[in-house]
């Protein structure tokens, strides 16, 4: 069983997110924490100047708010992080930041872009000091 469980969440796919934190509840030590994360892309310094003042800030609360309410749902009492930047480095970051004995991701069926350039997940697997589960 894990101790500190790590779960990049896409709010763009909740359905496969509740699986993963009910996955992750599973293989939780009975003291686990469980941490889940949603990562939302940089915005462009010139776009920010274009969003009404404290709407970053506001994002970040309300998505908050969206991943207690999906670990709820899922029956999971778990910690929440939302972070600007690139998925897979923020993600790596995280888990170590945490001690994280486990990261659970979601992966898609690949496109021809991640052939190219590699996907999320593939990243994660590669690089991370834990062990990685892949929820397909």
């Amino acid at each position: 069983m894990y101790k500190s469980i790590l779960v990049p969440i896409d709010l763009a796919h909740r359905d496969v997110g509740q699986a993963m934190i009910k996955r992750a509840v599973a293989l939780s030590d009975e003291n686990g924490k469980i941490t889940l994360l949603h990562v939302i892309g940089d915005i462009p310094a010139y776009a920010q100047s274009y969003l009404p003042e404290g709407q970053l800030q506001e994002n970040l609360e309300e998505t908050k708010k969206t991943l207690a309410a999906l670990a709820q749902t899922a029956g999971a009492k778990a910690d929440t992080i939302v972070r600007y930047g690139n998925a897979s480095p923020v993600i790596l970051d995280e888990a170590n930041e945490l001690g994280a004995d486990l990261i659970i991701i979601a992966s898609h069926h690949p496109g021809i872009k991640d052939y190219l350039m590699g996907s999320t997940a593939s990243r994660v697997v590669r690089h991370a000091a834990c062990s990685v589960l892949i929820n397909r």
